[in-house]
This record gives C-alpha cells, sequence and structure tokens, in this order.
C-alpha cells in the first residue's frame, strides 16, 4: 500500500515521504480500514518533528519515531475485523482515531470509532475526531458551559475553535469568536454572535466579561485573559504554540494551574479523552445540524507535505484534510 513514511524526527518537507509499505497487521480488538480520508491537526506536527522534546518521552520514541507512519484522525470502511472486535463489520463506514492514517490503509482499536454520520462525506468526517472532541470536552467538561452564559472562543476560525463555536452556540451560550480580520466572516458564517478581530480590538476592550473562555490560540498572558473572565469565570487552555523546543508554550498552561487554587476564577487545561462515546455525542450534534465541519482544503496522499505545511502556517479556515 501508499504510506507516508519518516525515520526521523524533522519538518514535514525534510522528513516525510511517499513509499510503497506492508498493510498494518491487526489485533484482536482492532479492526483494518481502508481509509478514505484523514485529518490535518496540530498533533501531526509534533508527533513529526518530536518537539517539545516531552513528545519523545511520552512513547513516541526518543532519538527516531517508533513508528513510521504518521496521522490519527481517520475516516474510512472496515476492511478486516480481529477477534473481539465484535461490533463492526466489514463494509462500515466509520471515523475516529486510528494508528498511521497517512497511509491506504490504517489500524484502529474498536473502541476508538463510531459510524460515520450519514449526512457527511468521508472528507468532513475524517476532520471531526482530534478536534471536535477537544472542543466538546473543553466546554462541555472543563469549561462547564450552560445556556445563556457568555463564552469567549480565542482561534475561533481554526479546527478547535471552529467546532468550539458551533458546540457553544448548541449548548445555549451566547457566542464571542476571536480571529484576524480575514477570516471574521467565516466566524460569523458558523454562529459567532460577536467576532473581535484581533488586529483591531483586544479581548477586555469594551468591557465584556466572559463566563467561559476556550483559548486555543494566540499565547495571551494570563493576567489579559483574567481581565476578560467574571469573577468566577472559567478558563481552558487547549492551544497556543510559541516554539519552544522544550515546553513550546505549555509553561503558561502550567501556570495556569498553580495559579488556579489561590483565585475566585477555574483557570486550568486539559488532554482530551479520545473514545466513541463522545465520538457520538458529535455525531448526533452533526446529523441534528447544530455542527458542521469546516473544510478549508482537501488534498491527496501524495501532496501530505503541503496540507501539513498550510495548517502550521496558520492559514487554514477550520480543518485541512488528506484524501486517499
Amino acid at each position: 500500500m501508499r504510506a507516508i513514511v519518516q525515520d526521523t524526527y524533522g519538518e514535514a518537507e525534510d522528513v516525510l515521504r511517499l513509499e510503497e509499505i506492508g498493510r498494518p497487521e491487526i489485533g484482536d480488538d482492532e479492526v483494518l480500514l481502508r481509509v478514505h480520508a484523514t485529518g490535518v491537526d496540530r498533533g501531526v506536527w509534533h508527533l513529526t518533528t518530536g518537539l517539545p522534546y516531552p513528545v519523545r518521552f511520552a512513547g513516541y520514541g526518543v532519538r527516531a519515531p517508533r513508528t513510521r507512519v504518521r496521522g490519527r484522525e481517520v475516516a474510512g470502511r472496515v476492511e478486516a475485523v480481529g477477534e473481539r472486535a465484535t461490533g463492526l463489520r466489514p463494509g462500515d463506514e466509520v471515523f475516529g482515531i486510528g494508528n498511521g492514517t497517512f497511509a491506504e490503509y490504517a489500524s484502529a482499536r474498536q473502541d476508538l470509532l463510531a459510524p460515520k454520520p450519514t449526512n457527511l462525506t468521508f472528507a468532513q468526517a475524517a476532520a471531526v475526531p482530534v478536534s471536535a472532541l477537544t472542543a466538546l470536552q473543553g466546554l462541555r467538561d472543563h469549561g462547564r458551559a450552560q445556556p445563556g452564559q457568555k463564552v469567549l472562543v480565542i482561534g475561533a476560525s481554526g479546527g478547535v475553535g471552529s467546532f468550539a463555536v458551533q458546540i457553544a452556540k448548541a449548548f445555549g451560550a451566547e457566542v464571542t469568536g476571536v480571529c484576524s480580520t480575514a477570516k471574521t466572516d467565516m466566524v460569523q458564517s458558523i454562529g459567532a454572535d460577536h467576532v473581535i478581530d484581533y488586529a483591531r480590538a483586544g479581548i477586555a476592550d469594551d468591557g465584556q466579561r466572559y463566563d467561559v473562555i476556550l483559548d486555543t490560540g494566540g499565547h495571551r498572558s494570563l493576567s489579559h485573559l483574567r481581565r476578560a473572565l467574571t469573577h468566577r469565570g472559567t478558563l481552558v487552555i487547549v492551544g497556543s504554540e510559541t516554539g519552544g523546543r522544550w515546553l513550546g508554550g505549555t509553561d503558561r498552561q502550567l501556570r495556569a494551574l498553580l495559579l488556579s487554587p489561590f483565585v475566585s476564577q477555574k483557570l486550568g487545561t486539559f488532554m482530551a479523552s479520545e473514545n466513541a462515546k463522545d465520538l457520538i455525542v458529535l455525531t448526533e450534534l452533526i446529523e441534528s445540524g447544530a455542527v458542521t465541519p469546516v473544510v478549508d482544503r482537501t488534498y491527496p496522499l501524495h501532496e501530505t507535505v503541503a496540507a501539513i505545511r498550510y495548517m502550521t502556517d496558520g492559514r487554514a479556515r477550520g480543518k485541512v484534510v488528506v484524501t486517499i
């Protein structure tokens, strides 16, 4: 099969290449997927470059990648099933989290897959798993967003942010999105009640205070973010890259966790939980029409490097997807 492989860490254009390799073997609780599309998220860049360095100590390989094929978000058809993967059958259309999805075939655990939303193409479905799970859990489980609350989404035009705007609206919140000038129309089109162009205004300039802030980018200081929160508001940091080789922006998240016990506001971060139960929650939101994936561009498999570069350059409106 064709796959995008790497043997050393580095920037995508330096280390990724298209190669013919064997199909992956599957375990008893796994399935083999015929990949139709795979999403490009920030995690792809982290695992390709091995940055920040703690990524390498999290089981991905200290000196070189332990697995040769990148990619995790997936939508495709079940090709074969393991002995204990009794909930799926060959031919089923699914989406979720796979292993090495920049390839024609990939393995995936049964408990990280769900039936593909009936109203989505494979390309749209592949844009959902990682980014939408992060948005859902950030707002529901950590932000505790409620109907009538004021929610601010920083980075509203990105992969996580575009889902967060729509999910917060589905929860009944009044949503303000923060984005660049060129993307304000897109953020309005997905349902934001208000849009702040960060080139023209700060998030606290108008005196508005928010019950929940979901910060997916921009690296604003904690003091700046706290000024935009209500007295007992909640800040959830899920992104913001500084390029640092050791911390890469996580220092701000650590400071938020350390400060939170000493102030009236709740300040924190989290790692998204990958599970089929929440994929089904997302499917319900999508099939009801409350949430629609925003796919900026699709690229064929042999242009995966270009897809990653487009995403890391910050030009994308919503998600970038590779189709196979």
